[in-house]
């Protein structure tokens, strides 16, 4: 009489005199994941094991990951181009202070970076 594990097209193999079920995750093409997507990994393993879980065994983890670096970079660099035109930074500015648009290019980056995890990372 099959299980039910292998009316489903499951498969076994003797390990020990012991049964053990084959499992495999299935496959996944693997994508670069940036800093933003290391960072949701290291969230979604910390606080929503839930969904790491369900990511990683349905094959889709890579993949998630890689679209949510990609939209956290996308904003970031979007909000970087927003916040120096709205605050006069200009090559400009570079050529004649560098101390001062270095001053301002790090605080738009933190407050982006701010920005970015708030509304992309850390949910």
């Amino acid at each position: 009489m099959k299980s039910l594990f292998e009316k489903l097209g499951g498969t076994y193999h003797v390990e020990n005199g012991y049964l053990i079920p084959d499992l495999r995750l299935p496959t996944e093409e693997e994508q670069p994941i940036g800093i933003w997507g290391q960072r949701h990994l290291d969230y979604l393993k910390q606080y929503r094991k839930v969904t790491y879980t369900n990511l990683l065994t349905s094959g889709r983890l890579n993949t998630y990951l890689a679209d949510i670096d990609r939209q956290a970079q996308e904003r970031f660099e979007r909000f970087i181009e927003g916040m120096k035109q709205a605050q006069g930074i200009t090559e400009q500015l570079k050529a004649e202070n560098a101390l001062e648009w270095v001053q301002h290019l790090n605080n738009i980056g933190a407050c982006a970076r701010g920005i970015v995890n708030n509304e992309i990372i850390f949910v």
